[in-house]
């Protein structure tokens, strides 16, 4: 059992944490000051808001294909053999954890789920944008990578078709239908129908919980053949090098519901990056064949995607001066970058030198994505209405276009019109929207999925976590060990949203919705989304390493390769945008990250 659990000294840590972050707050304490305290709350996170769902009986849970030899130093496609003793553990097909208490998930009855205020009426009343509202110190490949990192990391999957939630309408309300239909999360096909009634309601993902990169190399053994050219280790690149995805209308992932034009570009550009870490490790181990060099391409750009997330994505999005040194300590630990470049790992401690190279630890839970960590990530208050398409070298417009001009099968006409260079400057030099009340993008509210269906996204946000069992704001906090809202003016520190709440509440500040707490809130400095949010981000960002065996006790030069290695020290997303499109140099010349705003053409 993991020493976080036993060890005094660690029990006063987690205690001064809690009074410090209670009294003070962490993010107003001095830097030293605040590191130990979020030290201190992941560690307290780690002992109390872990809960493991598959303790609830199962049946017919999937089996992992029999042992492989070169499952010890491959990543399997669908993500088990993982953890050697547990094999099943993260696979595609099991259940989401929970970061609450078992006995805590809220029913999922209609009674629960369409209370007032139903999920549409919050949608029109508090979520709606009237004007944009703009995130100024990142750009918009935030948001494309956000969703790119999502296509990774969990799905419910296909929403049945029958049984549909019915959302009642007002009178005033446009919706073209009446009722308006939003159809429910799969049920889970792990559940024991011989269950005892009461007993917590469960789902499970899709995708491999690892941190993978599924979304590139697929969850399946057929996606994955299907995705290779059988050279050198290579992935097919598809319409011209635009995007590696077949033309075949069936395979079309353009029609999958949420492709866009920045999930298209994020794709191709790593699946890119995958073929020139295959070229790099041939030119340095050329007796290596096409399996070697895909299985090592894929540990290093996976590797690679979640430096990324780490060290620029989440610094960027979070950018107090804290949590950035903070993210920074998850992969280098406090010794720091240079540190790590010049000597290695100098400690065993994750404090010291970072978790990647440490020690595996699954702190007594077995691994898995949660619910309440999907909840908080559903922010797509990221996404602009409207996108000036611009060229990289002297910022002249191109297009004009709508989110709706962007998206599913309109992206690729786009991607076919526009180079991707002109694309991702436009992206760069283009502010997302904050995760804040009233700034849900327009379009999302009235989206038309590829199969016909219309659906307010930011309805549905609401309905999914009430569905899911995710508690309501102020329950979600106490079980985070954070004080509740006693009145509606602790909620946001703008007393006319807190007017706005209350009166779509009914008053009753117990029933505020978990998303329009958080989009309420006063945010700390640098921050794009909340610090109610940022709470599970403390605990899973680190857990997603601190369990991966690739990312600690295999992550290392016997399996990964001393180039491999070196590729992944080396790079960040700037030098990856500009190996794949040196026109970009100008536009990202003096940028120590690449989520930040890039320079805009012709201007000094």
């Amino acid at each position: 059992m993991s020493s976080y659990r036993t060890s005094l000294p660690w029990r006063i840590v987690v205690g001064i944490a809690d009074y410090l972050d209670a009294r003070i707050g962490w993010d107003k304490l001095p830097l030293p000051l605040g590191l130990g305290t979020l030290l201190g709350l992941r560690v307290r996170y780690r002992q109390e808001n872990l809960h493991d769902t598959n303790k609830i009986p199962a049946v017919n849970v999937p089996e992992p294909v029999p042992p492989k030899d070169s499952f010890k130093v491959n990543r399997t496609a669908d993500g088990s053999y993982n953890d050697l003793d547990q094999p099943r553990m993260g696979m595609a097909g099991t259940r989401f954890g929970r970061n609450i208490p078992l006995d805590k998930i809220a029913s999922a009855t209609p009674a629960d789920v369409l209370s007032e205020p139903n999920p549409r009426k919050v949608s029109r009343e508090l979520l709606t944008r009237d004007t944009f509202i703009s995130a100024d110190s990142v750009n918009s490949l935030v948001a494309a990578w956000l969703q790119f990192m999502v296509r990774d990391w969990f799905s419910h999957g296909p929403s049945p078709t029958d049984r549909p939630w019915t959302v009642p309408l007002m009178d005033d309300d446009p919706w073209p239908e009446q009722p308006m239909q939003i159809m429910r999360t799969p049920d889970d096909p792990t559940r024991d129908p011989h269950a005892p009634a009461g007993t917590p309601d469960t789902r499970v993902n899709v995708f491999s919980h690892w941190w993978d990169a599924s979304q590139i190399y697929g969850s399946t053994e057929d996606e994955q053949r299907a995705m290779r050219t059988g050279e050198l280790g290579k992935l097919h690149l598809w319409d011209d090098e635009r995007m590696p995805f077949p033309s075949d209308p069936a395979k079309d992932p353009s029609r999958v519901p949420g492709f866009w034009l920045g999930l298209a570009l994020m794709q191709g550009l790593f699946t890119r990056e995958h073929n020139a870490i295959c070229d790099h490790l041939h030119a340095a181990y050329p007796e290596w064949d096409d399996e070697e060099l895909f299985e090592r391409g894929r540990l290093i750009n996976a590797a690679l995607l979640a430096k990324i997330h780490t060290v620029e994505w989440t610094p960027a999005v979070i950018s107090h001066p804290t949590t950035v040194t903070a993210l920074h300590t998850n992969w280098w630990g406090l010794a720091g970058e240079r540190v790590h470049d010049l000597f290695g790992r100098i400690s065993k401690s994750e404090v010291v030198s970072g978790i990647p190279g440490g020690e595996t630890d699954h702190y007594g839970v077995p691994y898995a994505l949660t619910e309440e960590f999907v909840a908080v990530y559903r922010m797509h208050p990221l996404i602009r209405d409207d996108w000036e398409l611009r060229a990289a070298n002297d910022n002249t417009t191109l297009r004009n276009a709508s989110f709706r001009d962007i998206a599913g099968p309109e992206a690729l006409k786009v991607l076919g019109s526009i180079s991707t260079t002109d694309l991702l400057y436009s992206f760069g030099t283009l502010h997302p929207g904050l995760v804040t009340l009233h700034n849900f993008p327009k379009f999302l509210q009235e989206y038309e999925r590829p199969d016909g269906h219309l659906q307010d996204l930011a309805a549905t946000d609401i309905l999914r976590s009430r569905e899911l069992g995710v508690p309501r704001y102020n329950e979600f906090r106490r079980l985070l060990r954070l004080k509740p809202a006693a009145r509606f003016d602790d909620l946001t520190d703008n007393p006319q949203w807190a007017k706005q709440i209350s009166k779509v509440y009914e008053g009753d500040i117990e029933k505020v919705d978990l998303s329009v707490g958080m989009f309420a809130e006063k945010l700390p400095k640098g921050f794009a989304f909340s610090d109610t949010a940022f709470r599970i981000f403390i605990l899973m960002a680190s857990r997603r390493l601190n369990s991966d065996r690739f990312f600690t006790e295999y992550y290392t030069p016997e399996v990964y390769s001393k180039a491999g290695l070196k590729w992944i020290d080396d790079n960040s997303m700037v030098s990856v945008l500009l190996r794949h499109h040196p026109e970009l140099r100008t536009a990202l010349t003096g940028l120590g990250n690449a989520f930040a705003p890039w320079n805009v053409a012709g201007q000094e």
